[in-house]
């Protein structure tokens, strides 16, 4: 089996560095220029202007407002949080669903969403349970029933057919949802996935009790450490202090009361990409599909995405020069345009 270092990379760096900082080991840069000295100071240490977070980020700003659909998993009653937002303008009739990535929810796509909704569609943007507002129970976590909870969202608002955009994780949930349920999907955006190799046979298991004890025994510094080099490993040579943000936004619940619930739960969820790979999703997908990315989203992704195209019969390839692993944040003009066109009618 093809080892990936792209997958490689993002599959333990989504672990949040845990192994890593909590038994003292350095930590790669995956064959990029190491950050500049005021971006290393900046990494080094925890700020103390950071307050305390909510698990279930409700101090998070939001473009929308968020609602809530109530779910009953594994015998458990959760919400799922999602923004339901109408067309700007003359409507479309059609709509558009944002599928996030692992160390972000709903809230980081506000750009895409005006992008669309001027374009006249209906964009949803739902947080996976587990995820940003939506509930975070401790049960097991797999794309078969995120790609469910999206149908009885979709369900639940009337829309019987919708273009699916996932990001970074949400590439695969789109892949799982699009292979999954074809007459709901209208096309299909892998837009930088992860996952693009099965590392079932590449690499070795990690328990989600041992990702978790290392996690609880982190320094705050090193908490920061690792929430800083989680992100900004998205924007290769191209950091911008605005991305500190997001950086924060990942720190901030591990300061409450509640951080152990939210780190078992990270610890569950970050296996996903190892227990429930979607390579072979691929080939089953039937909607228009387009696999869009950024050159500098790891060392082969340009070659990673190719292979995704030529998997899934008549996708489109886009490739985003100079460009790492959030183009929608990093370029905005040019990832607008691209997903626009491919849109189009």
């Amino acid at each position: 089996m093809t080892k990936s270092p792209h997958t490689r990379w993002y599959f333990f760096r989504s672990l949040f560095v845990l192994v890593a900082l909590a038994c003292g080991r350095g930590v790669s840069t995956h064959g990029q220029s190491p950050p500049v000295a005021a971006q290393s100071d900046a990494a080094s240490k925890a700020p103390a202007d950071v307050r305390p977070g909510s698990i279930t980020y409700e101090d998070v700003p939001y473009p929308y407002p968020v609602t809530y659909l109530p779910l009953t998993l594994y015998g458990q009653d959760v919400r799922m949080a999602y923004m339901d937002i109408p067309p700007a303008g003359h409507a479309n009739g059609r709509t558009v669903v944002l599928l996030h990535g692992m160390n972000f929810a709903g809230f980081y796509f506000g750009g895409p969403i005006e992008a669309l909704r001027n374009a006249g569609f209906r964009v949803v943007v739902p947080d996976q349970i587990g995820f940003g507002r939506s509930s975070k129970p401790i049960m097991p976590y797999n794309f078969h029933d995120m790609a469910m909870n999206t149908r009885a969202l979709l369900n639940a608002l009337g829309i019987s057919k919708a273009a699916i955009v996932g990001h970074s994780m949400g590439g695969m949930l789109a892949a799982r949802f699009a292979a999954s349920y074809p007459d709901m999907t209208e096309r299909v955006v892998l837009y930088d996935p992860i996952g693009l190799t099965d590392i079932r046979w590449s690499q070795p298991w990690h328990s989600a009790e041992d990702a978790y004890k290392a996690a609880m025994a982190r320094s705050q510094d090193q908490v920061w450490q690792a929430a800083y080099a989680n992100i900004q490993r998205y924007f290769p040579d191209a950091w911008r202090p605005e991305y500190e943000q997001y950086v924060r936004i990942l720190y901030a619940p591990t300061l409450s009361g509640d951080w152990p619930r939210l780190a078992m739960v990270r610890s569950i969820y970050q296996q996903i990409i190892y227990l429930d790979p979607v390579v072979d999703d691929w080939a089953h997908i039937k909607a228009k599909a387009l696999v869009l990315g950024g050159e500098r989203d790891g060392q082969n992704f340009p070659q990673l995405a190719k292979h995704i195209a030529g998997t899934i019969p008549g996708a489109e390839l886009v490739i985003i020069p100079n460009v790492g692993h959030v183009p929608h944040l990093q370029v905005p003009e040019t990832f607008n345009r691209e997903l626009l066109k491919f849109l189009a009618p």
